[in-house]
């Protein structure tokens, strides 16, 4: 069936064994995944999450149906998360929907389709199914979003600093939910000790701000510039400043390459991805992110942004273990783009 947005949230954070499948669908991916999350947060830490793809099921129909019926080895919940489905997933969910019993849920994100999808229509004709579609959000809309994201993280943020962020970010909800977090971060903010958004604190981060004191290690990262990034490190290792400050910018900035790089995937048009980024990309640093978007394939910087959420926790566990660990991750993901260049 249809859902709406109150129908769809309901039953992500509370799944109901007699729902087998779940598809999230419409031109808003990034929304799409935040949904994805939410059924995350709802299974729990100890979940065994299976991951499959358009391709995977292509070549194997029953694959879905038996992962869905399957126990986890540990005897926790389990659950399934679906990439990219097309329409060569159709007997892959006839199957499952088809089944006698699944008993593990089943989400899936497939981008924009047609109202005649025999994909989408499966779902909205199955009562144990539900379809939800995501639109990319007005300006007001979005404002509200990145308000939202800043509530959940202990962070009061202004419609006026929203609509900076909203900007920023081009309107894209990967990059405001960067933005925003990396003002949870530096206002050491959370739900527990909520803090006030300032404009001094956005303008100390925001991605449109070419002199930040990290930005030159951020370029040596992600360009693989081995000599400049250890030249950086010291330099900010001799002003006294954490990894902390540096895993925040890196990881937008890896956001930005991720979507991009998506974009010219799709498009094969690598400068209209990069100017259908619009704000997120400071207009003076427009070829250094194109040449970055050409060394870092889409497998690849999802690996990167992985890696730098790893080593963002690293510095919550202990100064000196967690600077030392982040070094670590640099210099790994600086020799791979070193590698490709």
């Amino acid at each position: 069936m249809k859902a709406n947005r109150g129908q769809i949230e309901k039953a992500l954070d509370a799944p109901s064994a007699a729902l087998r499948f779940i598809l999230l669908y419409g031109p808003d991916e990034a929304a799409s995944q935040v949904l994805v999350r939410r059924l995350e947060r709802a299974m729990g830490p100890g979940a065994e999450r299976v991951d499959l793809d358009g391709s995977t099921l292509r070549d194997d129909p029953a694959r879905l149906a038996d992962e869905a019926a399957s126990f986890s080895m540990f005897g926790d919940k389990r659950w399934i998360r679906v990439h990219g489905m097309g329409e060569e997933s159709l007997p892959a969910l006839t199957a499952l929907l088809e089944a006698e019993a699944a008993g593990n849920p089943v989400i899936a994100v497939a981008g924009a389709l047609k109202a005649t999808s025999k994909l989408l229509k499966l779902p909205l004709d199955h009562k144990g199914a539900l379809a939800f579609v995501s639109y990319q959000p007005d300006a007001r809309e979005s404002e509200q979003i990145a308000i939202g994201i800043a509530r959940e993280g202990g962070l009061r943020l202004s419609t006026e600093l929203a609509r900076r962020i909203v900007d920023l970010a081009n309107g894209d909800r990967a990059l405001m939910s960067g933005e925003v977090e990396k003002l949870i971060l530096y206002l050491d903010a959370a739900p527990d000790r909520p803090r006030e958004a300032t404009a001094e604190a956005l303008d100390a981060l925001s991605a449109d701000n070419p002199d930040t004191e990290v930005a030159p290690l951020v370029n040596a990262v992600l360009g693989g510039d081995l000599k400049a990034m250890h030249r950086e490190l010291t330099s900010l290792s001799e002003v006294g400043a954490s990894m902390a400050s540096v895993i925040r910018p890196l990881l937008t900035r890896a956001m930005l390459l991720a979507n991009i790089r998506a974009d010219f995937d799709s498009s094969g048009r690598l400068e209209g991805a990069v100017e259908a980024a619009g704000k997120a990309v400071f207009w003076k640093e427009k070829g250094v992110v194109t040449r970055q978007v050409r060394l870092w394939d889409a497998t690849g910087i999802a690996r990167v942004i992985q890696r730098l959420a790893q080593a963002e926790r690293a510095t919550r566990s202990g100064r000196g273990t967690g600077d030392l660990l982040v070094r670590h991750e640099l210099l790994t993901i600086a020799r791979q783009a070193a590698r490709e260049r």
